[in-house]
């Protein structure tokens, strides 16, 4: 991965929708936003997509396959709280995303192989939201 495209992650918001309407702001570095506390608990989570593998674009056909995947694979762990997101670039890229409370990093670092994803984010609770690289 460059440097460029490394930047463009960190810079990013990571946005998850609320039940209550709007969304919630997750950022590299910072904290968990304090609308998510609650539904994270003191669990692992991990902020992923199975959009644009290798961060090459990809037909909206084929992202939406994959994403429609992602989720059925998801779903097959009844202890995962998935949520909707999008990953939003400031350049405006944007890739529909999962936020995923209870998922273990070693979960998303196979699921990162899996569907052969550069990143993806991942925390524990309420702590600092990091970059992981596949």
């Amino acid at each position: 991965m460059d440097d460029e495209l490394l930047r463009a992650y960190c810079r990013s918001a990571y946005r998850v929708r609320l039940h209550s309407g709007g969304a919630a702001i997750i950022r590299i570095g910072e904290p968990l936003p304090a609308a998510l506390r609650p539904l994270a608990g003191d669990r692992d989570w991990g902020f992923f997509t199975a959009w644009n593998p290798r961060s090459r674009p990809q037909s909206a056909k084929a992202n939406r396959q994959a994403q429609r995947q992602l989720l059925a694979d998801l779903q097959d762990d009844a202890s995962l709280d998935v949520h909707p997101a999008l990953g939003c670039g400031t350049d405006g890229w944007r890739e529909p995303s999962f936020w995923i409370v209870g998922i273990a990093p070693a979960t998303l670092q196979q699921l990162g192989e899996r569907y052969g994803q550069n990143a993806w984010l991942s925390g524990h609770g309420a702590g600092t939201a990091g970059l992981r690289l596949g």
